[in-house]
């Protein structure tokens, strides 16, 4: 089974996604504050249907959709069963804590998970973001890829059937044989790592100290905004990664040098 990342890229739904994943937990605090345990259970399984149903109206990419649907299930299942509110966020705490360990894990493989999605996602060796630009999910969806001919021997091309997508050319080298590109995507996960570890340990720490509202409101400062602030770093950085990669080599200028006379 092959994977399409322009298909994992559209199911991911962009930055109305990220907006989108969070409402359940912004309905399930404010009416737990406002009409108590209860009232808070049903806003947030309401507020996930409306966001799984809304996105199916716009014929976006439901797979965020899905699997938040399917956390809130189980983080309002837990909270029920419990009749604590703090419960309803246990399920984030222990898959931060979980994901840092993984990310951190991937470093010592010499297979840093945010290079192998990086690389996955946007291939450096394509220099797709060299220049700093990054591809509508949605004009990419549009995009007739009948269009589009590919090259084949004899420089003559040929179509692509619709809804075929041609092959990406196998680089040269692979990234993780490039010092400098392992190094960068180890510190990338390095970052993501502490920022899951730095959220686990101060929604742990509220969560023990049954601080119902301190636990929820750390839970949306450093969601969304920090996962924000964190992307941007990590796109600057594969940016230049795919700048880096995609600059040819100065052979022809050394080689100028050299048979220049000196005087």
């Amino acid at each position: 089974m092959t994977f399409d990342r322009h298909l994992v890229l559209d199911q991911l739904g962009g930055w109305r996604g990220m907006v989108d994943a969070s409402l359940p937990t912004i309905a399930f605090i404010v009416a737990n504050s406002v009409g108590g345990l209860t009232v808070g259970i049903w806003a947030a399984l309401v507020a996930a249907v409306l966001v799984f149903l809304l996105r199916l109206v716009r014929r976006e990419g439901i797979q965020q959709a899905v699997s938040g649907l399917f956390a809130v299930a189980v983080a309002v299942a837990i909270t029920a069963y419990s009749g604590q509110a703090r419960d309803f966020f246990v399920l984030g705490i222990v898959r931060g804590a979980a994901i840092a360990v993984i990310l951190l894990g991937s470093i010592l493989f010499r297979r840093p998970l945010v290079g192998v999605i990086a690389e996955f996602l946007a291939p450096s060796h394509l220099g797709a973001m060299s220049a700093h630009r990054l591809p509508s999910l949605r004009g990419r969806a549009r995009r007739d890829p009948a269009a589009t001919p590919v090259p084949v021997e004899g420089g003559a091309t040929v179509p692509v059937v619709s809804g075929a997508r041609a092959p990406d050319p196998e680089p040269e080298r692979h990234w993780r044989e490039d010092p400098r590109m392992l190094r960068a995507y180890s510190w990338l996960t390095v970052l993501w790592a502490a920022v899951f570890l730095l959220r686990a340990a101060v929604q742990g720490f509220f969560y023990l100290r049954d601080e119902v509202e301190l636990l929820a409101t750390s839970s949306l400062v450093l969601g969304l905004p920090l996962t924000a602030a964190q992307l941007v770093v990590t796109l600057w950085v594969v940016a230049r990664l795919h700048r880096h990669r995609s600059e040819p080599p100065l052979v022809e200028d050394t080689a100028e040098s050299e048979d220049r006379p000196t005087t």
